[in-house]
Order: C-alpha cells, then sequence, then structure tokens
C-alpha cells in the first residue's frame, strides 16, 4: 500500500486504498488492537491543538511534559527543543479536560546515560515539581516517560518502584494491558516528518495478532522532533476510532479498562 506520493499522502486527502481501515469487526468482537500515540516534551501551541483533535473524536490525549521545561529560559538540550512550552496552568487544564498529563523527566536529560544515583535524583525532582504543581498527582499512580527513551536494567529496576509503570526503549508491540505490566516498549521516527512511517506501523500492526501498539511522538506540524501533520493525526483517529475492534488511549486509562474487563 503506498501511502504517501507525490500528491501527499492519502490519509490527508481523506482516502486509504485499502479495506483495512473501513472493515467492520466480526459480531461480538471485542477490543484487540490498543493504540497510544504518546505526545512528548509539551510544546505549548501543539500540546493545545493535539487535545482539540482528540477532543473531536471524543478521545483523550497522552501527553508527556518536562517538569522544569518551562523555566529553563534559553537553555535547551538541543534543536529539536526551540518552541514555548506550555506550564502547569496548560497542564491542569488539560487535564482538567480527560487529558493524560505524565513525567518526562525533570529537564530532558539522557537518564540510561548518567550514574545510576545522578538519575535517581533528577526523576526524585522531577516527582517533587509534580506533587507540588499537578493536580491529583500520584507518581505510584503514573507513567514516567524516558526522554530519549534512554534506560538501563538498573534504571528500570528503580522506577518501577516509584511509578505504575514506564515507558522507554524496545519495540512498539507490547502485551494487552495486565496486572503487574510494569514496562512499555515504544518506537519513534524522525528527525523529520512521520505521517508515513506512522500510519505504516499502525497498518502492520492492525494486520497482526491482538496487542497493544505504542508509538512515541512529539509536536505537530513543524514543532520538535518527529513532528506529525495535524491533519493527518486528525484523519488517523476518525479512521481509528471507526474500527469496531480498536481502542485508542492513553496508558492509565488503557491498564484500567483492560484490567477491570
Amino acid at each position: 500500500m503506498k501511502f504517501l506520493g507525490s500528491g501527499g499522502c492519502a490519509l490527508m486527502a481523506g482516502g486509504y486504498t485499502r479495506s483495512l481501515w473501513g472493515r467492520p469487526p466480526a459480531e461480538g468482537q471485542g477490543k484487540t488492537h490498543l493504540v497510544t500515540l504518546s505526545f512528548d516534551d509539551g510544546f505549548e501551541k501543539s500540546s493545545i491543538r493535539t487535545a482539540e483533535i482528540y477532543e473531536k473524536h471524543h478521545l483523550s490525549a497522552c501527553i508527556n511534559v518536562v517538569a522544569n521545561a518551562h523555566r529553563r529560559g534559553d537553555s535547551l538540550p538541543d534543536e529539536y527543543h526551540a518552541w514555548p512550552v506550555g506550564d502547569f496552568r496548560l497542564w491542569n487544564k488539560l487535564k482538567q479536560r480527560g487529558h493524560e498529563i505524565m513525567p518526562h523527566g525533570y529537564k530532558h536529560a539522557n537518564l540510561g546515560q548518567m550514574p545510576l544515583e545522578e538519575a535517581k535524583e533528577l526523576v526524585e525532582k522531577c516527582i517533587e515539581v509534580f506533587r507540588d504543581e499537578l493536580e491529583g498527582f500520584r507518581a505510584g499512580e503514573s507513567v514516567f516517560n524516558l526522554p530519549y527513551n534512554s534506560s538501563t536494567p538498573e534504571l528500570e529496576e528503580w522506577l518501577q518502584t516509584r511509578f505504575r509503570i514506564i515507558r522507554t526503549h524496545g519495540g512498539a508491540y507490547n502485551p494487552l494491558p495486565r496486572e503487574g505490566l510494569k514496562r512499555l516498549g515504544c518506537i519513534s521516527h524522525g528527525p523529520g516528518n512521520i505521517d508515513e512511517h506512522l500510519v505504516r506501523s499502525i497498518e502492520t500492526f492492525l494486520e497482526g495478532p491482538s496487542g497493544w501498539f505504542v508509538y512515541n511522538t512529539h509536536g505537530l506540524d513543524d514543532e520538535g522532533w518527529g513532528p506529525i501533520t495535524a491533519t493527518v493525526l486528525d484523519k488517523l483517529l476518525g479512521r481509528l476510532t471507526a474500527l469496531g475492534h480498536v481502542a485508542v488511549l492513553p496508558v492509565i486509562p488503557a491498564l484500567e479498562l483492560f484490567i477491570r474487563n
């Protein structure tokens, strides 16, 4: 299937060339395929627009923010963070509207490439900011989304004592949520636009057995590392929500829904 061509993405044009996206689930079929798009870095404009697009489809977005980013001044971890970020006034508003707001580190540091004790210290500082600034935050009920998806076995073992679940490197395919699941792998793509890669990756996932697909996204249009076009996100969510066997959920609601049922 060729999603992208000289004329642009078929998604953007509002059409697909295969029946996969529109086929109805079998009678009585439940949710067999779970999709989580995990939006990192907390760019202000992109986060607001992402929330609006998800709300259009009656969905909750999964937005992961750097605790100290709104105080960073001109100190950037790299050129892919050179856009205005939101603050906790925005994050509290989006949380009240039903979106998942989760930690993405105290600063956008590569925790997997530093001494363990230094990494732990930064995580504890992140928890402290979230506890003080985000209404209702409890680390033990939350997701820690590792910057750069970089971790070590020792760091992961410790993080799993502080958070309900962590998101880090690994394949995009995870088992459906269950009691005791403490780690999610994910994939990402960049630094350029991810439209084609994301759509193809989801198509491949939907053609396979049941599971939980986690894809690490960032900003919209021209913001951040590996951005997705806003119109493509809109079309994609519309197609996914039309499939009866697919659920599009943030991490914690996914855990709650599947474990409860």
